[in-house]
């Protein structure tokens, strides 16, 4: 008989990262060229950080851009094995609606090739996930109602 596998909880925070160009809405994604993959930034907190303090770290350091909280978006929640397969993890991943401020793109930690700005609709068809293309979608309706008010 096989031993059962751990399971552990595991957060993480990261940001929904939006300009407008013109009349042009744009979301800042982080990617790999060899995989073609596209993601929102986040990462997991630092000993003592709230989950505002972490995605605002985390944010800055994956895309080289100083930014600023508007407002909660959403959480998703996943699971995946790992160590080896002897861990199975439940991970909530917690997202802000965020506006830059700051920095410059050219700042970006290596973690990611490519961190690069997509027009709105464009954005939400990169995505590799549909959990954070469910993200971005909710992002763009409170930017729309943020817009109307």
């Amino acid at each position: 008989m096989q031993p059962s596998k751990k399971v552990e909880r595991a957060v993480s925070a990261g940001g929904v990262v939006y300009r407008t160009e013109g009349q042009d809405l744009q979301i800042l994604l982080c990617g790999w060229r060899t995989l073609s993959s596209w993601v929102l930034p986040k990462g997991t907190p630092d000993p003592g950080e709230s989950l505002e303090q972490t995605a605002l770290r985390e944010v800055r350091e994956e895309t080289g851009l100083e930014v600023v909280i508007q407002d909660y978006v959403d959480r998703t929640q996943y699971r995946f094995t790992g160590d080896s397969g002897r861990v199975r993890y439940h991970k909530t991943v917690h997202f802000y609606l965020m506006k830059p401020v700051g920095g410059a793109l050219s700042l970006h930690d290596p973690e990611f090739d490519i961190v690069q700005w997509f027009s709105a609709g464009e954005a939400v068809k990169a995505m590799t996930y549909t959990n954070d293309a469910r993200i971005v979608k909710k992002a763009l309706a409170m930017i729309g109602a943020e817009a109307a008010q």
